[in-house]
């Protein structure tokens, strides 16, 4: 119960966060990074962080990856299925990435019905 309280909040303060252009104008990539990273979407290419302004790759990869780890917890991958948000395969290649893609797919069956 602790975890997804803790989902929760994380999912509501990505959501309350700067906008990628307004972190790329202070030069936060790496917070640009983390959101694309913890919200499950795949990465950035280099030329769309460029038309956000002058790019710190090295950072947005190190928030992207933070990010990454966090949302491909199996623990949250059901509550992340049954809430509707597609899958876009961001953790295919990790460790727990078959336990969190069978996690999110019994969700996303739940939401679908």
């Amino acid at each position: 119960m602790r975890k997804l309280i803790v989902t929760a909040l994380v999912s509501l303060l990505v959501a309350c966060t700067s906008s990628p252009q307004q972190l790329a104008q202070q030069g936060d990539w790496q917070q640009i990074g983390y959101q694309d990273g913890i919200s499950g979407h795949t990465s950035r290419s280099f030329k769309a962080l460029s038309s956000l302004g002058s790019v710190k790759q090295s950072d947005y990869d190190q928030g992207y990856l933070e990010g990454v780890t966090e949302y491909c917890n199996p623990d949250f991958a059901y509550q992340i299925g049954v809430s509707g948000q597609y899958y876009q395969g961001v953790c295919e290649g990790t460790e727990q990435a078959q336990k969190f893609r069978m996690e999110w797919q019994r969700g996303w069956n739940q939401h679908q019905n």
